[in-house]
């Protein structure tokens, strides 16, 4: 028998080498690859159900969600739904972080909502499948199936079949860790669907964005497998700015960056010079993560925390991949 629901939880991802463009926004196929860290201390959690005839589809937080983010999810239901035959589903999403804000909110979203979905339905699937379908909700969900350490290939087939995330090193195997400075909890005035559309048609800096990608790749597996902190925090930090590169190069420009967001990088490079090891990167948003050893999270935490503007700092692990909390286990 079919269950009534289905409750899924997932951790929200950092992207260390970026993924900044599409090649078809149908499907969400990206551009270039992407690497990525999972971090346990950034959740959503998910409850799918039959949709009610009159009722909201989509509730977060305990609000009805409207307008463009509710048509978003209505599609992306129906598309759980149809792959698995099942009648129209409807979604409640709590998330213990900002949404909207550039902490990947809709990573963690869209692959619990895609779990619990495919749980609901009593489907089977497994999880690079799963990969494929979260990341038709959102992009970067594709990652947010898997934990630890995590690559999204671009793929090469028109329907997107080959583009799905796969595991690059699990969590407890790189006493890693990561602390996310927030300067501003509310929702960004540019969401990132529209900001890399736009800069993929007018920004001067892109083409040269796509050429450097696949080094940067190359570069962050062999950093990763070696356990190389430095290598890789250096690759973060300079794929970072040159995605924001391209981004201030748009016309009209696209900001990210508040007063605050400065300070921050200009923080963890005076940290460097003092001995306190951190890499920052930043995604389509103004808040700072910085990566570092586990054994000085909190040591940069408390640092960034003294910056005026930062209004908190998370300090955040390498985290699991989605799991389901109610209901049967389409992948086991």
């Amino acid at each position: 028998m079919t269950p009534k629901s289905a409750t899924a939880r997932a951790c929200a991802n950092v992207a260390l080498v970026k993924y900044w463009g599409k090649r078809d926004p149908e499907l969400n196929l990206p551009a270039t690859g992407s690497i990525s860290l999972t971090l346990a201390e950034l959740t959503a959690t998910a409850t799918v159900a039959r949709a009610e005839a009159g009722e909201p589809r989509f509730r977060q937080d305990g609000r009805v969600v409207e307008g463009t983010p509710a048509r978003r999810m209505e599609e992306f239901l129906d598309l759980v739904a149809t792959r698995f035959g099942e009648d129209p589903l409807s979604v409640r999403v709590v998330a213990d972080f900002p949404v909207a804000a550039g902490l990947a909110s809709s990573a963690a979203i869209f692959a619990a909502t895609a779990a619990a979905g495919a749980a609901a339905c009593g489907g089977r699937i497994d999880l690079v499948d799963l990969s494929a379908l979260a990341r038709r909700g959102s992009g970067s969900a594709a990652r947010s199936v898997f934990g630890g350490f995590v690559e999204w290939s671009r793929g090469d087939r028109d329907d997107g079949a080959d583009s799905v995330a796969t595991p690059l090193q699990g969590v407890g195997e790189w006493d890693v860790a990561m602390a996310v400075a927030v300067v501003n909890e509310g929702k960004k005035d540019v969401g990132s669907r529209d900001a890399m559309e736009h800069v993929a048609r007018t920004s001067p800096l892109y083409p040269g964005w796509l050429a450097a990608q696949e080094d940067d790749l190359s570069a962050m597996r062999v950093a990763i497998a070696r356990r190389d902190l430095e290598r890789a925090g250096t690759i973060a930090e300079e794929n970072c700015l040159r995605m924001h590169a391209t981004a201030i190069a748009a016309r009209p420009p696209v900001l990210y960056w508040a007063p605050p967001t400065l300070e921050v990088i200009a923080l963890v490079r005076r940290m460097r010079g003092e001995g306190l090891r951190g890499w920052f990167t930043m995604d389509a948003g103004p808040q700072v993560k910085v990566l570092c050893a586990g054994a000085d999270l909190d040591a940069v935490a408390s640092r960034l925390a003294e910056i005026p503007g930062v209004s908190r700092v998370i300090r955040a692990r390498p985290g699991p991949g989605v799991a389901i909390l109610e209901g049967p286990c389409p992948w086991t």
